[in-house]
């Protein structure tokens, strides 16, 4: 199988060379003060109403602390990645009543004092992509997604999308959309680095793929209290590192098109809804009921230690 090479964008500063990977968010961000936890306040979220019953709890994991260095390159050929174990792979939006997904997907973390690492192993016959502006809809392609919601009050979250081609969507809610909430589509994950590697041809319909890779570098920082309007209190963690123990509620999202072959490449069936796989159920086709995400606990450094001291 042939294997396409692209160019790397530097995402959003318009440095690009010829490489196999694409890169986003090099550039490191500004310091960001911190501040800490304020006092829990009366808010009263909406709850969900699954349109499925629950037949599972959230998911978890545990996530052990990196203290290799880890290069973003969408390979995950570091040795830090083999002390950080497969998630379950991925389940139908709304749970085991629907079907198991077509394709295979799974992700794994690791963290250290600066970076949130998150790797994703998408297995895909077709790859796909069409859209290269930073925050363009990104769901209308195929995509991976990742949402964060650092103090688990299912208050204030992030969201960031991409792409085979690896272009980004990154917003913040200051709440869900059925409380009225509005996504802040100018927020950026600033520091931010993601890599992509392709295991086969990209938007070329006449050969049969095998998958794509993601590999993300979010640093703490990028989680910072985001401003609200009108002087509206935020309610929001620090942008801190977590410390060993603490738990995160994330979880993460693959939106997959039915398309159809066509003069050597691919476009959507009409008429057909996207398939939403997720690593732990909504119960609902919805990605924001920040209740159902998954737990992820940040542990300390398991294997890595005695493969360093080798």
């Amino acid at each position: 199988m042939i294997h396409t090479c692209r160019l790397c964008m530097c995402a959003l500063f318009g440095a690009a060379s010829a490489t196999c990977l694409v890169v986003v968010g090099c550039q490191e961000p500004a310091a960001v003060e911190k501040l800490e936890r304020t006092a829990v306040d009366a808010y009263r979220r909406p709850e969900p109403v699954p349109v499925f019953a629950p037949t599972i709890s959230p998911r978890r994991y545990s996530a052990p602390f990196s203290d290799i260095s880890i290069q973003i390159n969408g390979l995950m050929d570091e040795p830090a990645w083999s002390a950080a174990p497969w998630s379950d792979d991925f389940a139908d939006i709304e749970g085991s009543t629907r079907a198991t997904p077509l394709q295979r997907t799974r992700v794994k973390m690791l963290w250290d004092a600066k970076y949130l690492y998150i790797a994703a192993d998408l297995a895909e016959s077709d790859l796909w992509a069409t859209l290269k502006t930073h925050d363009e809809i990104v769901f209308q392609d195929n995509d991976f997604e990742v949402f964060v919601d650092p103090d688990g009050d299912t208050r204030e979250y992030y969201e960031i999308e991409v792409n085979a081609l690896g272009t980004i969507f990154d917003l913040y809610l200051p709440q869900p959309y059925r409380a009225a909430g509005k996504a802040n589509h100018n927020w950026t994950a600033q520091g931010m680095r993601v890599a992509i590697h392709l295991d086969g041809t990209l938007n070329d319909s006449r050969d049969t793929d095998k998958g794509w890779q993601v590999e993300m570098a979010i640093p703490w920082t990028a989680f910072a209290p985001v401003a609200q309007p009108d002087g509206e209190r935020t309610f929001q963690r620090s942008s801190r590192p977590p410390i060993i123990g603490d738990s995160w509620r994330i979880n993460f999202s693959r939106v997959q098109w039915t398309l159809e072959k066509r003069d050597g490449s691919y476009s959507k069936v009409a008429g057909m809804p996207e398939y939403n796989w997720t690593w732990t159920p909504q119960w609902a086709i919805d990605m924001h009921l920040p209740q159902w995400w998954g737990f992820v606990t940040f542990v300390g450094p398991t294997v890595q230690k005695q493969e360093k001291s080798k």
